[in-house]
């Protein structure tokens, strides 16, 4: 069956093309240059860190969709707490970030201690290939998790990493909660929160 635009479920063998286009669409990320700031190895580094956390964690413990070309990896709140990685993760992913890896333990510690406490559905992270933006297919995404914490009657939690995608993230409810500095010199993390809303027809 072809993958469309359409939303779908996305299972472990989707790890090799899901890995591939986040990691195109992951490329100009001001966090994800930070933590692999070398250019001509950095596309082959993020697709074998989306590989990881993807086949590791999320598609484990979360909530993976994907279309032709983008993916949305969600995590819903009874699974926060086993939606983290394992020790033998944590080791994959030191050795792939090399030096960098006592700055990406810092932001991610720093952004734990700012996630909200109430529960709450979280958007991991959601990218389309650049080849296929402008086709919706990252809209789409993001309307089909929503549904989801709505119907649940969840509010829904995310952390941009990258300034222009905020209004993005406006149009579709959220509202800048907070900004987070990275220590280490590191960029900004803006924390973006959306109340439930109504399900059509309720």
């Amino acid at each position: 069956m072809p993958i469309t635009n359409t939303p779908t479920a996305a299972v472990i063998d989707d790890a090799a093309p899901i890995s591939r286009f986040l990691a195109r669409a992951f490329d100009d990320d001001p966090m994800m240059r930070w933590f692999f700031p070398e250019e001509s190895s950095r596309e082959a580094s993020l697709t074998t860190y989306f590989s990881t956390i993807f086949s590791r964690q999320y598609v484990l413990n979360g909530v993976c969709e994907r279309t032709a070309d983008a993916a949305a990896f969600w995590v819903a709140p009874e699974a926060q707490e086993k939606a983290v990685p394992d020790a033998e993760t944590i080791q994959e992913l030191v050795a792939l970030l090399g030096d960098r890896a006592g700055l990406f333990g810092e932001a991610v510690e720093t952004a734990a201690r700012h996630t909200p406490q109430e529960p709450h559905w979280s958007l991991a992270l959601i990218g389309a290939d650049p080849a296929a933006q402008g086709q919706g297919q990252g809209s789409a995404l993001l309307r089909s998790g929503l549904a989801k914490a709505d119907a649940s009657g969840m509010p829904t939690y995310l952390e941009s990493s990258k300034e222009s995608n905020i209004p993005v993230y406006e149009h579709f409810g959220f509202t800048v909660r907070e900004e987070m500095v990275l220590p280490g010199g590191g960029p900004t993390l803006w924390g973006m929160w959306r109340e439930p809303r109504r399900p059509a027809g309720v």
